[in-house]
C-alpha cells in the first residue's frame, strides 16, 4: 500500500506541475485529479488543501531563483531576468511569485529566503554605484505582476514579449553610469496583433 501510496503521489505531482505549468492556480482540485487519473478522494488523502498541493510542487523552486553573479550589478540583472524568464516557462510559478499562500508555511518560508537574498542583491547592487539609489524592494514585485500579465495577454502568439519589457525596465533601474544590457527585439507587429485579437477574446484576461 505505501508503494501504492508513493506512485499515487507522483502522478498527483505530476499532473500538477503540467497543469499548473500551462493554466495557471487557477486549475481545481478536480482537474487535477482527472489529469493524475486517480479520485478525489485520493487526492484529498494526499493533499487536503489546494495549499499543500501548490507547497509541494513550488516549495523547491524556490530555493533556485536567487543565487547571486559575485559582480553586484550582473547579479541584480541577472537574478531579474532569470526570475522573469521562469515567469514565462510556468504559469503557476508566475502565480506563485506574485501571490501569498499564509497556509502554505513551508512555500511562504522559501519565499521569506528568497526576499532576504533579493534585499542583499539590491544593497550590493546600490552600493556599486550601478543601481538608481531610489529603487526598491516593491518595484521587483512590481515587475513580476507586469510581467505576468504580459505573459498572460501575449501567450504563444507573440511568446518573447516579456524580454522587451524586462529590457526596458532594466534600464530604467540603471544609474547613469551603469552598463546598459542590450534591449531585446521588438515583438513583429503581426505577433503583436495576434495577440491583441487574443486578448479580446471573452474570458482572456483570465489566464487567456
Amino acid at each position: 500500500m505505501r508503494a501504492d501510496a508513493e506512485r499515487n503521489r507522483c502522478r498527483i505531482l505530476a499532473a500538477a506541475r503540467r497543469l499548473y505549468a500551462t493554466e495557471g492556480l487557477g486549475v481545481s482540485m478536480a482537474s487535477v485529479a482527472r489529469e493524475a487519473g486517480v479520485g478525489k478522494a485520493t487526492l484529498g488523502r494526499r493533499f487536503a488543501t489546494r495549499e499543500e498541493l501548490v507547497n509541494a510542487v513550488f516549495a523547491d523552486r524556490m530555493d533556485a531563483y536567487a543565487d547571486a553573479d559575485p559582480d553586484p550589478w550582473h547579479g541584480f540583472t541577472g537574478y531579474l531576468h532569470a526570475v522573469c524568464a521562469m515567469q514565462a516557462a510556468d504559469r503557476g510559478f508566475a502565480d506563485v511569485l506574485t501571490m501569498t499562500f499564509p497556509a502554505a508555511k513551508a512555500l511562504e518560508a522559501r519565499r521569506a529566503e528568497a526576499y532576504d537574498r533579493l534585499l542583499e542583491l539590491i544593497t550590493r547592487a546600490k552600493n556599486s554605484g550601478h543601481l538608481r539609489d531610489d529603487f526598491t524592494h516593491q518595484d521587483v514585485v512590481i515587475l513580476l505582476m507586469a510581467n505576468a500579465g504580459v505573459i498572460a495577454a501575449t501567450g504563444d502568439a507573440a511568446p518573447d514579449t516579456w524580454r522587451r519589457l524586462v529590457g526596458h525596465m532594466l534600464r530604467s533601474y540603471a544609474a547613469p553610469d551603469a552598463p546598459i544590457p542590450a534591449l531585446p527585439e521588438a515583438p513583429r507587429p503581426t505577433a503583436l496583433y495576434r495577440a491583441m485579437v487574443r486578448l479580446s477574446r471573452p474570458g482572456a484576461g483570465q489566464h487567456a
